[in-house]
């Protein structure tokens, strides 16, 4: 078993030493506790578990830590993936709910499985999900200050259970200040996939990962028998031709874990029940 999360990247300029610390404490709590929780349930449930712990945490930009876009409202983007029957479901600019992914999980059982706007809030409404506000004080400073840090935050969780099933979640507050509408690629198999070989889920700027199809390459690429490493290493040097901003987190079949970040400031942390490892 294995697990890996990533709660983003973060700006050098604006991150005081107690807040980064903060975060690699909370990613390690977030992660053993996660893999506790996999012991005993599947890939699929514990992403969403692993993801619902990052969405209710502050420090991280998804949940109760979501950025606020242009019109003074929070609009969040959240999406899971199962590697083993190849379902995807995604809630993009979900209004008022306290976790999206848990909402992207419920849509696993219908035909129509990515929802927006406010067919998303509607569904949400109509299976029980109650109105949740997620925006704290922090959040509307920095909005009504027009303060931006990277706006790269994204938190995900990628898993791989003792049936050796990968599964992955990725859920995201915004870039902050966007135009309302905006899609990030957090909903998006360019953000969030998985099949039987591998499992990604990414962080950076939206645009960027979309326009590299990061996510989906990089699983595509393992599934044609290349490692880890030499699929990363391909799928970023594609990035590179115009400057992206990436960071991803990934498990194969075989249980190995890679993480690379185009710009090395991405928070993350992974466990497999005996080594522990958390960086930036």
């Amino acid at each position: 078993m294995k697990l890996i999360i990533h709660g983003g990247f973060f700006s050098e300029s604006s991150t005081s030493q107690e807040t980064k610390i903060a975060k690699q404490n909370a990613l390690e709590r977030i992660v053993k506790d996660s893999y506790h929780f996999l012991k005993t349930h599947s890939a699929v449930e514990t992403v969403v578990y692993a993801v619902s712990l990052l969405e209710d945490d502050a420090l991280f930009n998804a949940g109760i830590g979501s950025q606020i876009q242009a019109d003074g409202k929070i609009r969040m983007s959240a999406a899971i993936m199962d590697g083993e029957t190849q379902k995807f479901s995604g809630v993009i600019n979900i209004e008022a709910v306290q976790n999206p992914v848990q909402v992207a999980q419920r849509l696993m059982q219908y035909d129509d499985r990515v929802l927006g706007g406010i067919g998303a809030t509607n569904f949400a409404r109509q299976n029980g999900f109650g109105p949740f506000s997620t925006e704290i004080p922090q959040r509307r400073k920095e909005y009504e200050a027009k303060l931006k840090s990277l706006g790269t935050g994204t938190v995900g969780c990628v898993a791989f259970d003792q049936n050796g099933k990968i599964a992955v979640a990725t859920s995201t507050g915004g870039k902050g200040f966007e135009i309302p509408g905006r899609i990030s690629d957090s909903a998006t198999v360019a953000g969030n996939y998985a099949n039987e070989f591998c499992g990604v889920s990414l962080t950076g700027v939206g645009e960027d990962i979309m326009s590299n199809a990061t996510a989906s390459k990089i699983v595509t690429r393992v599934t044609d028998g290349f490692s880890l490493e030499v699929a990363f290493a391909k799928t970023f040097n594609e990035l590179k031709a115009y400057d992206g901003f990436a960071g991803a987190i990934a498990i194969d079949h075989k249980g190995n874990v890679h993480h690379l970040d185009s710009h090395p400031s991405m928070v993350f942390a992974s466990f497999d029940g005996d080594n522990f490892e958390v960086f930036n």
